[in-house]
């Protein structure tokens, strides 16, 4: 087991109490890096509270001040001290829990087994999703200069590997090989790059644009190739999210286009004044903090809107998205939190996820 501390630590340090707000019990899964908390009541054991418990809420429109208490789901999956370590891994497995919680006969959690103490274990093979990758990477990375002058920004080091090769790893995981990578500044450099990789286990298509045709008109040049659904995704974005449920939730919805949202926090250091129409006083919220959905530069796409991007054109990934919702299509939204989307789109958000990423590797423990 990785964690060094003894058990009632690591408890105090993955736990939230019953009377938490969804919003600071979403914080702390930002803050630990992790999907999954123990919820206590008067100091002892209640449930679990999982990052899908949060979207589904938000997704429902939820208000995030509330707590947690109206999102807790009445069944949960954890074991106990009578069962055997097979028992107990199986179980793991089959809910890909991050830890399970082994309660003893008064209901007290016992010990903690954690996802990385039987990953050599896994099948990851049911996780795998049947969909290309189209990565945007064309872009000039204006905002990154002068870096971007030298260095085209798919190729910025994040860590200790360019953002383009850390974007295929990650849907690598999930059993994706086929990828299409659009390029235009500095084709020559990325291109040359890519086929430097060891690509055995991808099959790699780059296509260069002519002009400049914003977030989204390149795409005429993949009809006739892409016939499934699939990602796209802009070239400074890193997900830390299981694309699997993303990809599920797509599906499920019927959507023709589905955005993935980053919940972005915003805290106001005013007091907010509310009022009625006439002027009439309602109330002052002290310092409130505002909870937006922002474009991650990552979404799912029907093949068939391949046709609906204007060819030769500039055309923005919101225009298609505006002719879909004018005829009625479905458009969907699944929000991740804010350390689930890293950005290195700028430098203020680029130095942040340089240091998110160090500190995971120095992290060992909690």
């Amino acid at each position: 087991m990785r964690y060094k501390q003894d058990l009632g630590e690591i408890l105090r340090k993955i736990s939230v109490d019953v009377s938490d707000s969804i919003l600071n019990t979403l914080k702390k899964m930002d803050e630990l890096g992790m999907k999954l908390l123990v919820v206590n009541q008067e100091g002892k054991f209640k449930s679990l509270i999982s990052i899908g418990d949060i979207q589904r809420a938000v997704i429902k429109g939820t208000d995030l001040q509330q707590s947690i208490v109206g999102i807790l789901r009445d069944k949960i999956t954890i074991c106990h001290d009578d069962q055997t370590d097979e028992e107990i891994e199986e179980s793991m497995i089959h809910n890909r829990a991050e830890f399970m919680p082994v309660l003893d006969t008064n209901n007290n959690i016992s010990r903690l087994v954690f996802w990385e103490d039987i990953i050599h274990n896994v099948d990851t093979t049911s996780n795998v999703i049947d969909a290309p990758v189209v990565i945007m990477a064309g872009g000039k990375g204006t905002r990154l200069r002068p870096l971007t002058n030298i260095i085209p920004k798919p190729l910025i080091p994040v860590g200790d590997k360019p953002i383009i090769e850390i974007i295929m790893e990650t849907f690598g995981s999930y059993g994706i090989r086929k990828y299409f990578v659009i390029v235009n500044y500095k084709a020559s450099m990325i291109k040359s790059y890519i086929e430097g990789l060891d690509n055995e286990e991808r099959e790699i298509s780059i296509l260069k644009e002519e002009n400049e045709y914003g977030t989204c008109g390149s795409l005429t040049m993949l009809r006739g190739k892409i016939e499934t659904s699939f990602f796209m995704t802009n070239c400074d974005t890193i997900l830390d999210q299981d694309l699997s449920e993303v990809y599920n939730f797509h599906k499920e919805n019927s959507n023709e286009l589905t955005i993935i949202g980053a919940l972005k926090h915003y805290p106001i250091p005013y007091g907010m004044i509310e009022f009625e129409e006439g002027g009439k006083f309602i109330g002052i919220t002290e310092k409130p903090e505002l909870t937006l959905a922002v474009n991650s530069g990552t979404y799912i796409l029907e093949p068939h809107l391949l046709d609906e991007v204007p060819e030769n054109r500039f055309f923005h990934i919101t225009e298609l998205i505006s002719n879909i919702t004018s005829r009625k299509g479905k458009v969907g939204v699944f929000p991740v939190s804010e350390r689930s989307w890293l950005d290195i789109g700028e430098w203020a958000e680029y130095n942040r996820t340089q240091q998110f990423i160090a500190k995971r590797k120095r992290n060992d423990s909690f």
